[in-house]
């Protein structure tokens, strides 16, 4: 149902998103990324900085499961994703530097 309806999941449902995703990523984690990416998108796109720490964790939950997943079909890449959100978001510095800051880089 995930990857039929992506534009249906409501991001700010993180409460129920994030613990689904965890559950996901084993098997399914094509649809465990669709989730974690509402939720990051969520966050940027309503500037809610109280969350920036929780979705760049979810970016680097993403990169992480990235490898595995076999065909992203009609989905961006992870790559795709990031450059995407880079552009768009690029200067909410706040996301960025907690991001490098869990991945252990510069950002």
């Amino acid at each position: 149902m995930i990857l039929a309806r992506p534009t249906e999941i409501d991001g700010n449902a993180y409460y129920l998103l994030d613990p689904a995703a965890r559950w996901l990523e084993g098997r399914y984690p094509l649809a465990a990324t669709l989730l974690r990416r509402a939720m990051i998108e969520d966050t940027l796109g309503g500037a809610k900085s109280s969350r920036y720490k929780h979705a760049a964790r979810h970016l680097l939950e993403c990169l992480a499961v990235a490898p595995t997943i076999g065909d992203f079909e009609l989905f961006e890449t992870h790559d795709a994703f990031t450059a995407r959100l880079r552009a768009a978001h690029g200067r909410k510095a706040g996301f960025w530097s907690r991001y490098a800051e869990i991945a252990g880089s510069k950002p």
